[in-house]
């Protein structure tokens, strides 16, 4: 990895582990509890992504920086709590947006050089810079932002395959990167400012329209009265996404 690609995975970390100590302090947990959020959300989706290429080690056992960058992170937030617990509450998005960009390219880049296909790459970009964020909102008990509706994990993956179109076609890899960063940032970005997000699907059950009334039969003696007997039907709707009132 050369000099100024590691320096820009150390500024993911720093940025994806600030946004674990910010959920942290409002999630109202302990120093250690601050530090396990970081933790996870600094260098869970690299470890994950070195396990599933086959490195070993994993690239913070082989370069603890990463876990005294951690902790730096950590130690510097607990002296100024009452700063961070002031931020507002678009900081964190925001931050979190950082990190996805940096760490979808940082991804993709690492699992180029060890010869993946284009489309693993891509998909390692993306677990590199969304699974650290997942892990850390399920132990703060939230529901991941990849999950929702919003246009999150869909931002990395254009960005990084930006980034590996770019790269196969022999790009400067300073081009490469940096459309790679700006691509998957800005959509993050917007998503946030605007309120982006992307349909779901529901399934839904309705009931069919009542049948037009028929003209009065006077019922013979033996003659029952007829019954109508209505189905429900089921069917797959799309729901387009409404714009959400205030702030999250």
């Amino acid at each position: 990895m050369t000099g100024w690609v590691y320096w820009l995975d150390m500024a993911g970390v720093i940025v994806f582990a600030l946004s674990g100590v910010i959920l942290a302090c409002r999630s109202r947990m302990d120093p250690f509890g601050m530090l396990v959020l970081a933790a996870v959300t600094g260098i869970g989706g690299g470890t994950l992504r070195d396990l599933v290429l086959g490195v070993r080690p994993v690239f913070w056992v082989s370069d603890p920086t990463y876990l005294w960058v951690i902790l730096a992170t950590v130690a510097v937030s607990i002296l100024g709590f009452h700063y961070i617990h002031r931020l507002t509450r678009t900081f964190l998005p925001v931050t979190d947006a950082f990190g996805l960009a940096l760490f979808t390219v940082i991804g993709a880049h690492k699992a180029l050089l060890l010869g993946s296909p284009g489309v693993v790459a891509v998909l390692m970009g993306l677990m590199t810079g969304v699974a650290g964020g997942m892990i850390r909102d399920l132990l703060a008990r939230r529901v991941p932002m990849v999950l929702r509706q919003e246009v999150y994990a869909t931002a990395s993956i254009a960005g990084g395959t930006v980034f590996v179109v770019l790269s196969t076609l022999q790009a400067p890899t300073a081009m490469a990167i940096g459309l790679g960063l700006a691509v998957t940032l800005g959509l993050r970005l917007a998503a946030i400012r605007w309120h982006l997000a992307l349909p779901t699907f529901a399934w839904v059950v309705t009931e069919p329209a009542p049948p037009a009334p028929e003209p009065p039969l006077t019922p013979g003696p033996n003659d029952t009265p007829p019954t109508t007997r209505r189905r429900t039907k089921a069917r797959v709707k799309l729901i387009r996404p409404g714009r959400r009132q205030g702030r999250r």
